[in-house]
């Protein structure tokens, strides 16, 4: 069983790495799946984002202003393989923010003001399965993540790797490590299952839940807010947890 976020990536990209691992249901009708090695090529093309483009390096604080969605869960894991902290309040060095109005992104998130009202860098994300660019103007001074990502490599070569003890999430609830973001946070999930995720639930639910189906060799399928977990879902999705 992985130990740690560098662990769990190299589980992902090796041995059955075509398996699918995340499962997104988003709004009409849009439907993403990722195997190992496609979820590993997103991560490791984001963490280079963030350590070439952004210099981000363990200690570096990332905030997630963005709904619970396949491609957070992406920034997450390529924040954490960097070794940066990701924080939920306070002052940050990075902050991603989806479009207005995205369902699950609180006021407070919003991309108004631009990069000088967040402080630190601020990377719009577009959140469309097929968008290319970010929807409509830029908030002033953000980077277009979907425009800039893509130009990174598929492999990622951390140059300074993290350390298990070193700090990898800061809640209002208590502050975890690399090590205890799988052994402490991850929700508990029996080993295989394929899990069934409503964003819904809030972001630190979600992280929690596809970090313990994956720690667990398991898969996850994460459904949008508007979408309904209903039994024809679970059937053709094949969830068992």
């Amino acid at each position: 069983m992985a130990s740690t976020i560098l662990d769990l990536l190299h589980h992902l990209r090796s041995g059955n790495s075509g398996a699918p691992r995340l499962t997104w249901y988003g709004p009409g009708g849009e439907r993403v799946e990722l195997s190992g090695r496609v979820l590993d090529n997103w991560v490791s093309k984001t963490s280079n984002f963030l350590t070439e483009e952004l210099d981000a390096e363990p200690g570096t604080r990332v905030r997630l202003g963005l709904p619970p969605h396949w491609k957070t869960a992406v920034v997450a894991l390529a924040a954490w393989q960097a070794g940066a902290v990701i924080v939920d309040d306070g002052d940050a060095d990075v902050t991603f923010v989806g479009p207005p109005g995205a369902a699950g992104t609180s006021s407070s998130d919003a991309p108004s003001g631009g990069a000088a009202a967040h402080g630190g860098s601020l990377i719009a994300v577009a959140l469309g399965a097929l968008e290319t660019a970010y929807p409509g103007p830029l908030p002033g001074g953000a980077l277009d993540y979907a425009a800039l990502v893509r130009q990174f490599a598929d492999s990622f070569d951390p140059f300074d790797v993290p350390a298990p003890g070193d700090e990898a999430l800061r809640t209002q609830d208590g502050s975890f490590t690399q090590s205890s973001l799988l052994s402490g946070f991850a929700t508990p999930t029996p080993s295989g299952a394929r899990v069934l995720i409503t964003a819904g639930d809030g972001l630190p639910a979600v992280l929690a839940g596809l970090l313990g189906a994956w720690a667990a060799d398991g898969s996850a399928v994460l459904l949008h807010p508007e979408v309904e977990a209903t039994e024809h879902l679970r059937r053709i999705e094949q969830v068992t947890g």
